[in-house]
């Protein structure tokens, strides 16, 4: 009896050790990497730059798939709605965790329940431009002409709702001016739009804006951040030009499906982190003027709580409301 008793245990560990040998690692297949804007602009930038080096660290294809839409609501509803296994990930962004769910109550995700945090990737500044051709060089001369122009001076944006949105409604309320405002479907449409003359002005990535820059095709006035951005350490903040209490810090992170397996987002997490501390990517990232914040899952999720809070304030404050 024992004898048979033995086997079957012996049969039984052998079972269970071949079901946990044969259990993939991960990845284990390419891997979707989902940026909820178009191609160009900063999310993007920042999205295949993570994605190419978490590809080499992890051995596997990422597949970047754009998804612009929804002021970045469509690619976060994507993720959301995908296996939670850690094949599928969202670059996602202060837009995506911070202002949408503060402005729209049937959000079709949700920025806690919806989602496991992975890690903080960066943070950067967002950059106030013009059409060469306006007379204003700086900040307060920009906010001269506006009242001396009531209603006609415009600024794009990526969208309603995006941080290029509250960055001109945080401009526009602080100085007390009449500019209205004109959302596209993605930062380099927004920006095309001043390249084109159809709107006067508007705030982008630093980093996207810069060729154009140095082309002489628009003119950047200051950056949105509390501090000067380390892609350009002359151009000053809008805050120190004129409009104390002005800021706008744009972050972006890393986020899989809730519920994703704990080995899972730590092999991600480690990965992440890992790269960020590497001198190859804090060159890269800071050659297109973003400064790289890996943390911990659990940092990420109490960033995420903290600035859902700050914004629900500011909103309150300057009384912004989606179009």
């Amino acid at each position: 009896m024992r004898s048979c008793f033995t086997c079957f245990a012996v049969a039984i560990f052998a079972g269970s050790s071949f079901s946990a040998v044969a259990q993939p690692v991960y990845p284990a297949k390419s891997v979707r990497v989902v940026i909820p804007y178009p191609p160009g602009g900063g999310n993007d930038i920042i999205g295949r730059i993570v994605a190419d080096d978490l590809g080499r660290r992890l051995g596997q294809q990422m597949l970047v798939d754009n998804r612009p839409g929804g002021s970045t609501s469509i690619g976060a509803e994507i993720v959301a709605r995908a296996p939670a296994d850690g094949y599928t990930l969202l670059i996602t962004s202060h837009t995506t965790y911070a202002l949408l769910p503060n402005l729209r109550p049937k959000l079709n995700y949700d920025p806690i329940r919806d989602f496991e945090p992975v890690s903080l990737l960066a943070k950067q500044s967002f950059a106030l431009a013009v059409h060469p051709s306006l007379p204003a060089t700086t900040v307060k001369q920009v906010i001269t002409l506006a009242k001396a122009r009531p209603g006609q001076m415009t600024f794009s944006s990526a969208g309603a709702g995006t941080g290029t949105h509250f960055s001109g409604e945080q401009f526009k309320t602080l100085a007390g001016l009449d500019i209205l405002h004109v959302p596209y479907k993605g930062g380099n449409t927004a920006v095309n739009a001043v390249l084109s003359g159809e709107t006067t002005m508007t705030f982008g990535s630093l980093s996207a804006l810069s060729p154009y820059v140095n082309a002489k095709k628009l003119r950047v006035i200051a950056v949105t951040s509390g501090k000067r951005s380390p892609l350009d350490t002359k151009i000053p903040t809008i805050a120190e030009s004129g409009l104390p209490g002005y800021e706008m810090t744009p972050w972006y992170g890393l986020v899989t499906p809730k519920g994703a397996p704990q080995n899972v987002v730590d092999r991600l997490n480690a990965a992440v982190v890992t790269a960020l501390q590497s001198k190859d990517m804090q060159e890269r990232m800071g050659r297109v003027g973003y400064e790289p914040e890996g943390s911990t899952p659990q940092q990420l999720a109490e960033h995420i709580k903290a600035e859902l809070a700050r914004y629900a304030k500011l909103i309150k404050v300057i009384g912004f409301k989606e179009e």
